[in-house]
């Protein structure tokens, strides 16, 4: 899956630029934060361009779908944006973990009715898709939790990759 990558190579890129440039933003938390709002543009994004494939995702008893795809698009970038600044950054954490919660029915549903959101039909890889979505699902909320709400844990890592922590009170 794409979003992995997204996150890893942005993640290692930010603390390599953050390293060569010596700038504040190779920290592990700020990398860590600025990684995952990389990922959620991308997805927040993917919501306008695989509408029709989100539809289908989506369980049959939530009213206006289309409306929703796109306000759940908007609140991922827009909580995306939120982590990459400390004064937004619990908050939209938060807020984030339980939108994760509250999301993995749609990808449970997804596999259930075998939806290729991409091609917005039903080829889609079925329950076996479950087996790498749903631990990635938690991943990415341990991620949140780890960067986001425990920012001293993820700067206590600093010091292994050789990078300074962004603010003295990630400790």
């Amino acid at each position: 899956m794409i979003t992995i990558v997204i996150l890893f190579v942005v993640f290692g890129l930010t603390l390599l630029l953050g390293k060569l440039l010596n700038r504040d933003f190779g920290s592990v938390t700020q990398a860590g934060n600025i990684a995952m709002c990389a990922m959620l543009l991308f997805t927040g994004i993917s919501h306008f361009f695989f509408t029709k494939g989100m539809v289908l995702m989506m369980p049959d008893f939530l009213p206006a779908k289309v409306f929703l795809v796109y306000v759940t698009g908007i609140l991922e970038i827009l909580l995306g944006l939120g982590l990459c600044f400390p004064k937004t950054r619990k908050i939209s954490s938060k807020l984030l973990i339980l939108f994760l919660i509250l999301i993995l029915p749609a990808n449970i549903t997804a596999a259930i009715k075998q939806v290729n959101m991409q091609a917005a039909d039903f080829t889609g890889p079925g329950l076996s898709y479950l087996w790498f979505r749903v631990p990635l699902q938690l991943f990415y909320m341990g991620w949140v939790y780890i960067f986001g709400l425990r920012q001293k844990k993820a700067a206590a890592v600093a010091p292994v990759l050789g990078t300074a922590p962004l603010l003295a009170t990630e400790y």
